[in-house]
Protein backbone atom coordinates (compact mmCIF):
# COMPACT_ATOMS: atom_id res chain seq x y z
CA UNK A 1 0.00 0.00 0.00
CA UNK A 2 2.93 2.35 0.63
CA UNK A 3 4.04 2.02 -3.00
CA UNK A 4 0.49 2.63 -4.20
CA UNK A 5 0.30 5.76 -2.05
CA UNK A 6 3.52 7.01 -3.63
CA UNK A 7 2.12 6.30 -7.10
CA UNK A 8 -1.09 8.15 -6.23
CA UNK A 9 1.00 11.10 -5.12
CA UNK A 10 2.85 11.04 -8.44
CA UNK A 11 -0.49 11.09 -10.27
CA UNK A 12 -1.51 14.17 -8.30
CA UNK A 13 1.75 15.83 -9.31
CA UNK A 14 1.11 14.96 -12.97
CA UNK A 15 -2.36 16.52 -12.80
CA UNK A 16 -0.89 19.64 -11.23
CA UNK A 17 2.01 19.79 -13.69
CA UNK A 18 -0.17 19.88 -16.82
CA UNK A 19 -1.82 23.28 -16.17
CA UNK A 20 1.47 24.64 -14.78
CA UNK A 21 3.26 23.65 -18.00
CA UNK A 22 0.42 25.08 -20.09
CA UNK A 23 0.76 28.46 -18.38
CA UNK A 24 4.55 28.38 -18.45
CA UNK A 25 4.77 27.63 -22.18
CA UNK A 26 1.62 29.61 -23.04
CA UNK A 27 -0.13 26.58 -24.51
CA UNK A 28 -3.80 26.91 -23.46
CA UNK A 29 -4.64 23.78 -25.47
CA UNK A 30 -3.07 21.69 -22.70
CA UNK A 31 -5.59 23.14 -20.25
CA UNK A 32 -8.37 21.75 -22.43
CA UNK A 33 -6.49 18.46 -22.61
CA UNK A 34 -6.23 18.30 -18.82
CA UNK A 35 -9.92 19.16 -18.51
CA UNK A 36 -10.87 16.30 -20.82
CA UNK A 37 -8.62 13.99 -18.81
CA UNK A 38 -10.25 15.02 -15.52
CA UNK A 39 -13.78 14.56 -16.88
CA UNK A 40 -13.07 11.11 -18.31
CA UNK A 41 -11.39 10.13 -15.03
CA UNK A 42 -14.46 11.36 -13.11
CA UNK A 43 -16.77 9.26 -15.29
CA UNK A 44 -14.51 6.25 -14.78
CA UNK A 45 -14.50 6.80 -11.00
CA UNK A 46 -18.27 6.45 -11.18
CA UNK A 47 -18.03 3.19 -13.10
CA UNK A 48 -15.29 2.02 -10.73
CA UNK A 49 -17.83 2.00 -7.90
CA UNK A 50 -19.89 -0.60 -9.77
CA UNK A 51 -17.10 -2.45 -11.56
CA UNK A 52 -14.14 -2.12 -9.21
CA UNK A 53 -15.96 -2.59 -5.90
CA UNK A 54 -19.03 -4.54 -6.98
CA UNK A 55 -17.71 -6.53 -9.94
CA UNK A 56 -20.57 -5.25 -12.12
CA UNK A 57 -19.36 -5.02 -15.72
CA UNK A 58 -21.79 -2.42 -17.01
CA UNK A 59 -21.91 -1.59 -20.71
CA UNK A 60 -24.64 0.95 -20.02
CA UNK A 61 -22.78 3.74 -18.26
CA UNK A 62 -22.68 5.84 -21.41
CA UNK A 63 -26.42 6.29 -20.82
CA UNK A 64 -25.74 8.08 -17.53
CA UNK A 65 -22.91 10.09 -19.08
CA UNK A 66 -25.21 11.21 -21.89
CA UNK A 67 -28.07 11.96 -19.50
CA UNK A 68 -25.81 14.36 -17.61
CA UNK A 69 -24.81 15.96 -20.90
CA UNK A 70 -28.39 16.43 -22.05
CA UNK A 71 -29.40 17.86 -18.67
CA UNK A 72 -26.65 20.50 -19.00
CA UNK A 73 -27.52 21.25 -22.62
CA UNK A 74 -31.30 21.37 -22.28
CA UNK A 75 -31.30 23.49 -19.12
CA UNK A 76 -28.75 25.89 -20.65
CA UNK A 77 -30.73 26.29 -23.89
CA UNK A 78 -33.97 26.99 -22.04
CA UNK A 79 -32.20 29.52 -19.83
CA UNK A 80 -30.65 31.21 -22.89
CA UNK A 81 -33.97 31.36 -24.74
CA UNK A 82 -35.85 32.29 -21.54
CA UNK A 83 -38.37 29.54 -22.29
CA UNK A 84 -39.62 27.39 -19.39
CA UNK A 85 -38.70 23.73 -19.56
CA UNK A 86 -42.10 22.93 -18.09
CA UNK A 87 -44.81 25.32 -16.85
CA UNK A 88 -43.28 27.06 -13.85
CA UNK A 89 -39.91 25.31 -14.32
CA UNK A 90 -37.30 27.56 -15.99
CA UNK A 91 -33.95 26.55 -17.39
CA UNK A 92 -30.73 27.40 -15.59
CA UNK A 93 -27.06 28.14 -16.25
CA UNK A 94 -25.99 27.32 -12.71
CA UNK A 95 -23.52 24.43 -12.67
CA UNK A 96 -24.33 23.29 -9.10
CA UNK A 97 -28.03 23.04 -9.96
CA UNK A 98 -27.23 21.20 -13.18
CA UNK A 99 -24.97 18.76 -11.31
CA UNK A 100 -27.66 17.98 -8.76
CA UNK A 101 -30.27 17.42 -11.47
CA UNK A 102 -27.83 15.26 -13.45
CA UNK A 103 -27.06 13.13 -10.41
CA UNK A 104 -30.71 12.69 -9.45
CA UNK A 105 -31.91 11.90 -12.98
CA UNK A 106 -29.06 9.47 -13.66
CA UNK A 107 -29.66 7.70 -10.33
CA UNK A 108 -33.43 7.57 -10.89
CA UNK A 109 -32.96 5.96 -14.30
CA UNK A 110 -30.31 3.61 -12.89
CA UNK A 111 -32.70 2.25 -10.25
CA UNK A 112 -35.18 0.50 -12.60
CA UNK A 113 -32.37 -0.30 -15.04
CA UNK A 114 -30.36 -1.92 -12.26
CA UNK A 115 -33.39 -3.59 -10.68
CA UNK A 116 -33.91 -5.54 -13.91
CA UNK A 117 -30.26 -6.04 -14.90
CA UNK A 118 -29.14 -7.23 -11.45
CA UNK A 119 -31.50 -10.19 -11.60
CA UNK A 120 -28.98 -11.63 -14.05
CA UNK A 121 -25.20 -11.97 -13.93
CA UNK A 122 -22.19 -12.38 -16.17
CA UNK A 123 -22.69 -11.84 -19.88
CA UNK A 124 -26.44 -11.48 -19.42
CA UNK A 125 -25.92 -8.48 -17.13
CA UNK A 126 -23.56 -6.95 -19.68
CA UNK A 127 -26.04 -7.38 -22.52
CA UNK A 128 -29.04 -6.05 -20.59
CA UNK A 129 -27.20 -2.90 -19.50
CA UNK A 130 -26.09 -2.46 -23.12
CA UNK A 131 -29.68 -2.89 -24.31
CA UNK A 132 -30.96 -0.22 -21.90
CA UNK A 133 -28.24 2.20 -22.98
CA UNK A 134 -29.04 1.64 -26.65
CA UNK A 135 -32.71 2.34 -26.02
CA UNK A 136 -31.81 5.71 -24.51
CA UNK A 137 -29.37 6.33 -27.38
CA UNK A 138 -32.07 5.77 -30.01
CA UNK A 139 -34.52 7.87 -28.02
CA UNK A 140 -32.06 10.79 -28.20
CA UNK A 141 -31.64 10.30 -31.95
CA UNK A 142 -35.42 10.46 -32.44
CA UNK A 143 -35.87 13.55 -30.22
CA UNK A 144 -35.99 16.41 -32.76
CA UNK A 145 -36.88 19.05 -30.16
CA UNK A 146 -33.29 18.85 -28.90
CA UNK A 147 -31.38 18.28 -32.10
CA UNK A 148 -32.02 14.61 -32.73
CA UNK A 149 -29.11 13.00 -34.52
CA UNK A 150 -27.40 16.37 -35.05
CA UNK A 151 -27.07 17.08 -31.35
CA UNK A 152 -27.66 20.26 -29.38
CA UNK A 153 -25.37 23.31 -29.19
CA UNK A 154 -25.38 25.92 -26.45
CA UNK A 155 -23.23 28.95 -26.89
CA UNK A 156 -22.39 30.09 -23.37
CA UNK A 157 -20.76 27.77 -20.84
CA UNK A 158 -22.77 27.35 -17.66
CA UNK A 159 -21.58 29.26 -14.61
CA UNK A 160 -20.23 28.52 -11.16
CA UNK A 161 -20.55 31.10 -8.35
CA UNK A 162 -17.46 33.31 -8.15
CA UNK A 163 -15.69 31.55 -11.04
CA UNK A 164 -15.29 32.66 -14.66
CA UNK A 165 -15.88 29.27 -16.28
CA UNK A 166 -15.36 30.73 -19.76
CA UNK A 167 -11.64 30.86 -18.96
CA UNK A 168 -9.91 27.47 -19.42
CA UNK A 169 -7.97 27.45 -16.12
CA UNK A 170 -10.90 28.20 -13.75
CA UNK A 171 -13.06 25.60 -15.51
CA UNK A 172 -10.22 23.07 -15.22
CA UNK A 173 -9.98 23.77 -11.48
CA UNK A 174 -13.71 23.17 -11.11
CA UNK A 175 -13.30 19.80 -12.86
CA UNK A 176 -10.29 18.98 -10.68
CA UNK A 177 -12.32 19.84 -7.59
CA UNK A 178 -15.14 17.48 -8.58
CA UNK A 179 -12.66 14.73 -9.44
CA UNK A 180 -11.02 15.14 -6.02
CA UNK A 181 -14.43 14.98 -4.33
CA UNK A 182 -15.32 11.81 -6.27
CA UNK A 183 -12.01 10.17 -5.37
CA UNK A 184 -12.54 11.03 -1.69
CA UNK A 185 -16.06 9.61 -1.88
CA UNK A 186 -14.74 6.42 -3.49
CA UNK A 187 -12.08 6.05 -0.79
CA UNK A 188 -14.60 6.55 2.01
CA UNK A 189 -17.03 4.15 0.35
CA UNK A 190 -14.32 1.52 -0.17
CA UNK A 191 -13.39 1.60 3.53
CA UNK A 192 -16.94 1.80 4.88
CA UNK A 193 -19.14 -1.09 6.05
CA UNK A 194 -21.20 -0.61 2.88
CA UNK A 195 -18.05 -0.91 0.75
CA UNK A 196 -17.02 -4.05 2.63
CA UNK A 197 -20.46 -5.56 1.98
CA UNK A 198 -20.28 -4.59 -1.69
CA UNK A 199 -16.88 -6.24 -2.10
CA UNK A 200 -18.15 -9.29 -0.23
CA UNK A 201 -21.07 -9.49 -2.66
CA UNK A 202 -18.57 -9.47 -5.51
CA UNK A 203 -16.55 -12.30 -3.99
CA UNK A 204 -19.33 -14.55 -2.61
CA UNK A 205 -22.92 -13.31 -2.49
CA UNK A 206 -24.17 -16.55 -0.92
CA UNK A 207 -22.05 -16.03 2.18
CA UNK A 208 -23.16 -12.39 2.36
CA UNK A 209 -26.80 -13.44 2.27
CA UNK A 210 -26.09 -16.03 4.96
CA UNK A 211 -25.18 -13.25 7.44
CA UNK A 212 -28.43 -11.40 6.75
CA UNK A 213 -27.34 -8.84 4.12
CA UNK A 214 -29.21 -8.83 0.82
CA UNK A 215 -26.67 -8.59 -2.04
CA UNK A 216 -29.33 -7.25 -4.42
CA UNK A 217 -29.96 -4.07 -2.40
CA UNK A 218 -26.24 -3.47 -1.90
CA UNK A 219 -25.55 -3.81 -5.62
CA UNK A 220 -28.53 -1.70 -6.66
CA UNK A 221 -27.47 1.13 -4.34
CA UNK A 222 -23.92 0.96 -5.69
CA UNK A 223 -25.23 0.97 -9.27
CA UNK A 224 -27.26 4.12 -8.59
CA UNK A 225 -24.34 5.88 -6.86
CA UNK A 226 -22.12 4.91 -9.77
CA UNK A 227 -24.62 6.36 -12.26
CA UNK A 228 -24.89 9.63 -10.32
CA UNK A 229 -21.13 10.28 -10.44
CA UNK A 230 -20.96 9.44 -14.15
CA UNK A 231 -23.92 11.78 -14.77
CA UNK A 232 -22.01 14.73 -13.30
CA UNK A 233 -19.07 13.91 -15.59
CA UNK A 234 -21.42 14.00 -18.57
CA UNK A 235 -22.66 17.46 -17.59
CA UNK A 236 -19.06 18.70 -17.39
CA UNK A 237 -18.23 17.14 -20.76
CA UNK A 238 -21.16 18.95 -22.37
CA UNK A 239 -19.97 22.22 -20.83
CA UNK A 240 -16.43 21.60 -22.05
CA UNK A 241 -17.60 21.27 -25.66
CA UNK A 242 -20.73 23.42 -25.33
CA UNK A 243 -22.37 20.67 -27.32
CA UNK A 244 -24.19 17.44 -26.58
CA UNK A 245 -25.10 14.69 -29.02
CA UNK A 246 -26.28 11.07 -29.03
CA UNK A 247 -22.62 10.00 -29.38
CA UNK A 248 -22.31 10.63 -25.63
CA UNK A 249 -24.81 7.79 -25.17
CA UNK A 250 -23.05 5.36 -27.51
CA UNK A 251 -21.92 1.96 -26.28
CA UNK A 252 -18.44 2.85 -27.55
CA UNK A 253 -18.13 5.30 -24.68
CA UNK A 254 -19.14 2.61 -22.18
CA UNK A 255 -16.35 0.45 -23.58
CA UNK A 256 -13.86 3.32 -23.30
CA UNK A 257 -14.70 3.82 -19.62
CA UNK A 258 -14.12 0.11 -18.96
CA UNK A 259 -10.80 0.33 -20.81
CA UNK A 260 -9.74 3.27 -18.62
CA UNK A 261 -10.38 1.27 -15.46
CA UNK A 262 -8.63 -1.85 -16.75
CA UNK A 263 -5.62 0.20 -17.84
CA UNK A 264 -5.28 1.97 -14.50
CA UNK A 265 -6.32 -0.87 -12.21
CA UNK A 266 -9.76 -2.25 -11.39
CA UNK A 267 -10.85 -1.18 -7.92
CA UNK A 268 -7.81 1.05 -7.42
CA UNK A 269 -8.41 4.54 -6.05
CA UNK A 270 -6.38 6.30 -8.77
CA UNK A 271 -6.94 3.60 -11.38
CA UNK A 272 -9.38 5.75 -13.41
CA UNK A 273 -6.96 8.70 -13.28
CA UNK A 274 -4.01 6.62 -14.47
CA UNK A 275 -6.11 5.04 -17.23
CA UNK A 276 -7.50 8.38 -18.39
CA UNK A 277 -3.99 9.87 -18.45
CA UNK A 278 -2.68 7.10 -20.69
CA UNK A 279 -5.77 7.22 -22.91
CA UNK A 280 -5.78 11.01 -23.43
CA UNK A 281 -2.04 11.23 -24.10
CA UNK A 282 -2.23 8.40 -26.61
CA UNK A 283 -5.27 10.00 -28.26
CA UNK A 284 -3.61 13.38 -28.71
CA UNK A 285 0.03 12.30 -28.89
CA UNK A 286 -0.33 9.53 -31.43
CA UNK A 287 -3.58 10.88 -32.91
CA UNK A 288 -1.60 13.68 -34.54
CA UNK A 289 0.70 11.13 -36.16
CA UNK A 290 -1.70 8.40 -37.24
CA UNK A 291 -5.44 7.85 -37.38
CA UNK A 292 -4.85 4.32 -36.12
CA UNK A 293 -3.64 5.30 -32.65
CA UNK A 294 -6.19 2.86 -31.17
CA UNK A 295 -3.94 0.06 -32.43
CA UNK A 296 -1.27 1.09 -29.92
CA UNK A 297 -3.91 1.48 -27.22
CA UNK A 298 -4.97 -2.08 -27.96
CA UNK A 299 -1.38 -3.31 -27.64
CA UNK A 300 -1.01 -1.60 -24.26
CA UNK A 301 -4.34 -2.98 -23.10
CA UNK A 302 -3.33 -6.48 -24.21
CA UNK A 303 -0.07 -6.17 -22.30
CA UNK A 304 -1.89 -5.01 -19.17
CA UNK A 305 -4.37 -7.90 -19.33
CA UNK A 306 -1.61 -10.50 -19.89
CA UNK A 307 1.18 -9.22 -17.67
CA UNK A 308 -0.26 -6.63 -15.25
CA UNK A 309 -3.62 -7.86 -14.06
CA UNK A 310 -3.73 -5.07 -11.49
CA UNK A 311 -3.37 -2.44 -14.21
CA UNK A 312 -0.68 0.21 -14.39
CA UNK A 313 -0.94 0.90 -10.66
CA UNK A 314 -0.80 -2.81 -9.84
CA UNK A 315 2.33 -3.13 -11.95
CA UNK A 316 4.14 -0.68 -9.68
CA UNK A 317 2.34 -1.17 -6.38
CA UNK A 318 1.57 -4.88 -6.29
CA UNK A 319 -1.69 -6.43 -5.15
CA UNK A 320 -4.02 -4.41 -2.91
CA UNK A 321 -4.75 -5.61 0.59
CA UNK A 322 -8.38 -6.34 -0.17
CA UNK A 323 -7.25 -8.74 -2.96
Amino acid sequence: MARETVFNGLMILVLAAIPAAALLFEEPFYLTLATRLAILALAAVGLNVALGLGGLVSFGHAAFFGIGGYVAGILAVHAFNMEPLLPGLPGTKSMPVIWVVSMLLAALIALPMGAISLRTSGVYFIMITLAFAQMIYYFAISWPAYGGEDGLSFYVRNGFPGVNTLQPLPFLLVCYGLLAAALLFFWRLQHSPFGAALQAARQNDVRLAAVGIRPFKIRLTAFALSAAITGVAGALFADLNRFVSPSMLSWHLSGELIVLIILGGVGRLFGPVAGATVYVFLEYGLGGITERWQFFLGLILLGVVLFARGGIIGLFAGRPRHG
